[in-house]
């Protein structure tokens, strides 16, 4: 009797076993609270701000091949209006993410580069004209403005001082136009430094195996957090698995100065510097070769007021190592006017560390690089100058004291001479070579245009 009794109890635990599976069972295939990962949740939070970038650039006129052959008869007339016909405008695609709610949009400067028109698509399918706020080629980066009726979701910036490698990071844009598409990886890497052509480096990129495509450019990089880390910029050309993304400290530097200024104001630390050789290396007592020597502090500059001297060996920017001169002036292109940056040097064998605060280069301080660094001093061209030295150029910056033994008075500089072009940049008043000469200042050559009555000549500096 007692064993009929447990089997009936085992037979109907079995039973209600399976009847709870059979209902349960299929409940918890649909249960989102457990399929809802915090990758689900960030992008959940941060999708809606991320947009679609259409953008035109100016059309092109196809030429009439037949100018010039037909005189000006009505033939020609008639290829010629054929010929002018405009080709289609060409569009690019790219992405962007809105961080504030007013309609700021924060992508690629290349996305934008050219354009005539840019539009706008929201994850809701609304489209807005945007306006370029400002943009900045040299770190990639731009922001648009677009001018919604209601406050539009948005992705406040994090920070990307404390990435980790091998996090997990998730890219959201529009590759090949698809929208809103989510890609997941890890940091692969970060500090990386990137050539796109033979004169724009990138450096301090976050690399990750996050598939990044064509149309991405522009668009979030975010941690499972949700919180805005990087905007994603660059792929390599056939490869497979390597993504590059600009840090946000970074980034939030460049957008600071484009909503405030439309530009970017770049300041200066004030010092030349030169790399280091393994023997001076060995010579002060470092374990390989990195950092570079200070040979020169101008006066009145950041550097000065920070305390540092020539014979200092600059070691490290914000804790990121300096490796040459390249790197060292790649690193302080990064700040700009009125950011600050803790340095550690070497001195007599000791280090120390120190506080810069950048500041805009002075007209003292650009004319003093000029004289020390060049060997010249310029100023304004005024009537004065035109009718003593015959000066025939509208533009430019005049040559009024040349040093002899300078690297301006080795070439055959001389007074008179105007300044018209440094390098890429041309010159047309006292401010553009302020600003030419900060830029010169980080090469170990320089290119100039000087013309001398009606005649113009190109000079190489080596300073």
């Amino acid at each position: 009797m007692q064993n009929s009794r447990c089997v009936f109890w085992s037979r109907t635990l079995l039973l209600g076993l399976i009847l709870w599976g059979a209902v349960a069972g299929p409940a918890s295939a649909y249960d989102t609270d457990n399929r809802r990962t915090p990758i689900v949740t960030a992008v959940e939070q941060v999708g809606p701000a991320v947009v679609n970038i259409f953008t035109e650039e100016a059309p092109r006129l196809t030429e009439n091949p037949f100018r010039g052959f037909m005189g000006d008869s009505l033939f020609e007339k008639y290829f010629e209006e054929f010929y002018q016909q405009r080709e289609s405008d060409r569009r690019s695609l790219g992405s962007g993410v809105i961080i504030d709610p007013q309609g700021y949009i924060l992508t690629n400067e290349h996305v934008v580069a050219k354009a005539v028109r840019v539009k706008v698509t929201l994850i809701d399918n609304r489209e807005f004209e945007g306006k370029v706020v400002g943009a900045d080629i040299k770190s990639d980066l731009a922001v648009i403005k677009i001018d919604p009726d209601r406050p539009l979701p948005y992705v406040e910036m994090g920070r990307s001082n404390d990435l980790m490698i091998g996090e997990t990071v998730v890219a959201i844009g529009n590759p090949f136009g698809l929208k809103h598409t989510v890609t997941t990886g890890i940091i692969s890497a970060v500090d990386r430094t990137i050539r796109a052509s033979e004169k724009q480096v990138f450096n301090d990129f976050i690399q990750v195996d996050a598939s990044i495509n064509p149309g991405n450019s522009g668009g979030p990089l975010i941690n499972i957090n949700g919180s805005l880390i990087g905007i994603n910029t660059a792929i390599f050309k056939d490869a497979q698995g390597i993504g590059f993304a600009i840090p946000i400290d970074k980034a939030r530097r460049i957008v600071d100065n484009l909503l405030q200024y439309g530009k970017v104001r770049r300041g200066w630390l004030g010092v030349s510097v030169q790399d280091l050789t393994p023997k001076a290396a060995r010579h002060f007592g470092l374990d390989h070769v990195h950092g570079v020597l200070v040979t020169n502090v101008f006066r009145r500059s950041p550097a000065k007021r920070a305390g540092l001297q020539p014979g200092d060996i600059l070691l490290r920017i914000d804790g990121h190592e300096i490796a040459d001169k390249s790197d060292y002036f790649r690193q302080i292109a990064s700040y700009t006017v009125d950011d600050h940056f803790r340095l550690k040097y070497l001195r007599d064998g000791h280090r120390h560390k120190a506080i810069v605060h950048i500041s805009p280069i002075s007209k003292d301080a650009a004319g003093e690089m000029a004289k020390q660094w060049l060997g010249i001093s310029v100023k304004e061209i005024n009537w004065k100058h035109a009718k003593r030295h015959r000066i025939m150029a509208r533009n430019g910056v005049v040559v009024t004291k040349v040093r002899p033994r300078g690297p301006s008075g080795e070439v055959g500089i001389l007074p008179g001479d105007v300044i018209r072009q440094m390098n890429e940049s041309k010159i047309r008043n006292l401010g553009e070579f302020n600003t030419a000469i900060l830029e010169a200042g980080k090469l170990s050559s320089v290119l100039l245009l000087v013309q001398r009555g009606r005649n113009s000549y190109y000079v190489t500096l080596e300073p």
